[in-house]
């Protein structure tokens, strides 16, 4: 009698690679990357063109590891600022192995799926860079499941998209799927591309900057969000300790008019004094120590509209 034991499972190739995620402003980028890394590392806020810069967050499974990178909103560049963040999207997708083309789930009055010209151009530059694209339809939280079916056939055409996945970043419905499509995409390799302790290539100095601008356009209105910049002048840290101690931050919040320093700074300097209460507690999370966090706003007049400035105030 001839007896043969279990027929052994064939093992799953590791893969590794970087996955940008890319779309209009507001459409959640940021949102699922803080849900996939389970840490606030790009800041969210309602307001379109919150993320400036490209941001790295790593990802570990058991069989894989996704490198993303988080862009700016792709929308109608106007000015030095808003050109270089388009370009830091449009660039990212020349250096991943795939891209994730986010768009928000729903349809408008009578049923109807309206793709705006942005969106197509988002498409373009995709389908230009010839990396696999998956189609992330997000914020399902929000939407009727019956409108998804109408997106995903109004979408299906414009591309030869690898997968169609339905998501919510918000509440992580369906984010596990996600990412399995996404490591499908992505090529076989021997060995991860990161230590498995990286979680982010942003510095705890810029994340303090980012945190700070964080709470400036939570807390103000109108232009003001969007002609703020912050820099971290100091990062003391020679009294923190494992588990405790102080980090002392001294931070410049750049704006370009004094009429926008005077909101900043707000009644008997009360919206700063919000703005660092609130910065600080998050940043004492980050760091695990006591922070001592100092504000000062200075005008750097149209700092938007000089590429000099903006080389030199973003990271």
């Amino acid at each position: 009698m001839c007896y043969s034991g279990p027929v052994p499972r064939k093992k799953t190739p590791f893969r590794a690679g970087f996955v940008a995620l890319i779309g209009r402003p507001n459409v959640g980028k940021s949102t699922l990357l803080n849900r996939l890394l389970g840490e606030h590392v790009a800041i969210v806020t309602p307001r379109p063109q919150t993320t400036r810069t490209r941001i790295l967050g790593v990802v570990n499974g058991p069989d894989h590891q996704l490198a993303f990178f988080d862009t700016p909103g792709v929308h109608a560049a106007k000015g030095a600022l808003n050109r270089r963040m388009v370009d830091v999207a449009v660039g990212t997708l020349q250096e991943v192995d795939a891209a994730l083309v986010i768009i928000e789930a729903g349809t408008g009055p009578g049923g109807r799926v309206e793709i705006g010209e942005g969106t197509k151009a988002v498409i373009a530059e995709v389908a230009r860079s010839r990396r696999p694209a998956i189609l992330g339809i997000n914020k399902l939280d929000r939407a009727p499941k019956a409108s998804l079916l109408p997106v995903m056939e109004a979408y299906k055409d414009l591309h030869a998209w690898t997968a169609i996945v339905p998501f919510s970043a918000l509440t992580g419905e369906n984010v596990e799927r996600l990412v399995e499509v996404l490591a499908a995409a992505v090529p076989e390799a021997e060995a991860p591309l990161f230590p498995p302790d990286v979680l982010t290539d942003q510095a705890e100095r810029q994340l303090a900057a980012e945190y700070v601008r964080e709470q400036l356009m939570l807390k103000t209105s109108q232009e003001i969000p969007y002609s703020v910049a912050v820099e971290v002048e100091e990062f003391d840290e020679r009294d923190r300790r494992e588990g405790g101690g102080l980090v002392r931050i001294s931070a410049l919040v750049r704006v370009e008019r004094e009429s926008q320093k005077a909101i900043v700074i707000g009644k008997k300097g009360a919206l700063l004094k919000a703005v660092g209460t609130e910065a600080r507690r998050r940043l004492e999370t980050l760091l695990g120590a006591k922070v001592f966090l100092a504000l000062q706003v200075k005008v750097d007049e149209r700092w938007t509209e000089k590429a000099g400035a903006v080389r030199r105030l973003l990271p």
